[in-house]
């Protein structure tokens, strides 16, 4: 008896699609703001997926930032100033074979915000400490005439003839010692 012998032949597929345009994709995000690496990868087989920062020692609370997704993607919230740099994700089939893909982030810091926001403020207060004094001045001018018209209103004048009793009452409420009285 024959046997018959069967060569089988093991095809290896890997893609890995990174959506862009130049060699390297650059993005570039703000401090406390999200990124997402927006990767795809298709192969035969369960691809082991790492995602490398090149660029510098890794803090301690970056896994709690870090959320990896299926198709290879990768989203880092919370953005600090140390998060700028080079990111590498490296997909490694089953078989071994491995493909590349680098991203460079960079990260802003804003302080004009907090200038601005600062500024702003001051103005604000600035302008409400103005009016302030002005209502101030105003009322004070507005009291002393006030005091002045009653004063006048009340002063006896001409019209107060010794010993009268019309500007005895209006004499007294003035604090003074009447002249009529004398």
């Amino acid at each position: 008896m024959k046997c018959k012998t069967y060569e089988v032949k093991h095809f290896l597929f890997m893609e890995l699609y990174v959506s862009y345009s130049e060699m390297i994709p650059l993005l570039t995000r703000s401090v406390q703001e999200d990124v997402f690496f927006s990767v795809d990868v298709t192969c035969l087989g369960i691809p082991t997926i790492q995602w490398t920062f090149m660029s510098g020692a890794v803090s301690l609370d970056y896994s709690s930032r870090v959320q990896p997704f299926n198709n290879g993607s990768m989203g880092l919230s919370d953005l600090r100033l140390q998060d700028a740099g080079y990111y590498v994700v490296t997909v490694t089939d089953t078989a071994g074979s491995s493909k590349d893909a680098g991203f460079v982030l960079k990260v802003n810091e804003v302080l004009y915000e907090d200038l601005q926001y600062l500024s702003v403020s001051a103005l604000a207060l600035a302008c409400v400490a103005v009016l302030l004094m002005l209502a101030t001045w105003l009322l004070d001018k507005a009291y002393r005439k006030i005091v002045a018209w009653r004063r006048k209103k009340e002063m006896p004048g001409k019209q107060c003839k010794k010993n009268s009793l019309k500007c005895m009452p209006l004499c007294i409420s003035l604090y003074e010692i009447p002249s009529c009285l004398h």
